[in-house]
Order: structure tokens, then sequence, then C-alpha cells
């Protein structure tokens, strides 16, 4: 089976910043009608969410989804804890990983893969700043690299 495209809606920009990735994993996120058509329009920030595991389930918490403009009294809160949907043999996979000294659950992205709204998690260790000013030096240097390449060939 072909794997579909899917439509990037909202993403976390500084996660990549403030943690270093080690892995990624997608998980399907349950949400209520008001809240897939706001997000659909664009309507959210993953700004300072994370997830954690609960009672033996994945949840997902600060993410702020804008209530829905043609909603009616029965909008959704904006700032619910929403759960996440992952395989038990993933969730055992990220509960011993997540255990290990500094590593927490980020998101990095929302987008819509056919009918269905999925999350891209992150397990991360976060950075001190001294490793964030590296990343954005050695991230400098290959680009000036680059443009030195491209200008000598072209």
């Amino acid at each position: 089976m072909a794997e579909r495209s899917h439509t990037v809606l909202v993403s976390n920009r500084k996660a990549r910043h403030f943690y270093s990735i080690l892995e990624t994993l997608e998980a399907g996120i349950a949400l209520t009608g008001t809240e897939i058509k706001s997000l659909r329009n664009g309507n959210a920030n993953l700004q300072d969410s994370y997830a954690m595991i609960e009672r033996g389930e994945l949840w997902l918490f600060g993410m702020h989804i804008g209530p829905y403009e043609h909603g009616s009294i029965s909008n959704h809160e904006p700032r619910r804890v929403r759960k996440l949907l992952v395989t038990k043999k993933e969730l055992r996979k990220l509960r011993t990983r997540v255990q290990e000294k500094g590593l927490t659950i980020v998101p990095l992205s929302v987008y819509v893969k056919g009918r269905y709204a999925k999350v891209e998690l992150a397990v991360a260790q976060g950075r001190k700043s001294y490793d964030r000013r590296q990343a954005i030096a050695e991230r400098d240097a290959k680009r000036d690299i680059a443009q030195r390449l491209k200008r000598s060939t072209g």
C-alpha cells in the first residue's frame, strides 16, 4: 500500500532548538469535532506542550487549540489534556526510554494523514545553553560551507 502524504498543520520549531532529538514516532490524537475543525484552520499552538504517561496511557499536555469560530456553546476547552493513541508495545518502549535520566517526550508537529490527525512525538534530552550555542555555530558553519561550494561550482 502506498504511503499517503500528510499536511503539517502545526509545528513546534523551538523543540529542535531546546532539545536533542533521540528518536521520533507517530501517534494518533483523540479530538472532538470542533477541535479538528479548528486545527484544520491552523488555529493551534504546540509551544510549551509535552507528553506524559499516566495511568497506563499517553497524554498530551499544554497544546492549545483555539475555539472553533462557528462552534456553538458546545465548543471545546482550548488547553484540555488530550489522549494520544499508541500501541501497547510503543507505550512500553516509551516508558522505558523516559525513565532514563533527563529524557522527555515532546511533540514536534501535528498533521493530517488521510482522515486522521496525527502527532509526531520525539524522545528528547534537554540541551544546556552552551550546547544550543554550539549547535547554532555548527549550523551556521555548514550553511557557510554550502554557500561557498555553490559559488565555486556555479
